[in-house]
């Protein structure tokens, strides 16, 4: 039997919250807007910005107190074109790190009432992963 500490008991859990998954006792019901950060962080091919704003109206400080936050400030500085820079088809461009944070960077610009974050420091090392805990 599974724990509630099994990384696939948490994921299910969040599904089944998102409706992704079908439940089979009870119901699920959540009030506001909810947004999602997976596991396995999704990325498409378009600019690092395109990625993390996506399809929503750029805020210039939204947006960069969310870089600041998902700790993508150095690497905004070391990409050729900063977040113009196209990341490619599932982030081909990036790292694990930065693909997890960029994925986290695009449900917190949301603004959403309700967060839900699948292990979103899984993918990062001791000190972002602090700086992102603790922001």
């Amino acid at each position: 039997m599974a724990s509630a500490r099994d990384p696939r008991v948490q994921s299910s859990l969040l599904l089944s919250l998102l409706g992704e998954l079908p439940v089979t006792k009870g119901r699920v019901e959540i009030k506001g807007k909810v947004a999602y950060s997976s596991q396995e962080p999704w990325l498409f091919a378009g600019s690092l910005r395109e990625n993390i704003l996506f399809g929503r109206p750029y805020d210039a400080g939204r947006y960069h107190s969310v870089v600041q936050v998902s700790s993508l400030e150095k690497d905004l500085e070391i990409l050729p074109y900063g977040d113009k820079t196209m990341v490619g088809e599932r982030g081909v461009s990036l790292s694990g790190g930065q693909k997890a944070r960029v994925n986290l960077a695009r449900a917190l610009y949301q603004d959403a009432d309700i967060y839900l974050l699948d292990d979103p420091l899984s993918a990062v090392d001791a000190n972002v992963s602090k700086h992102i805990f603790e922001k």
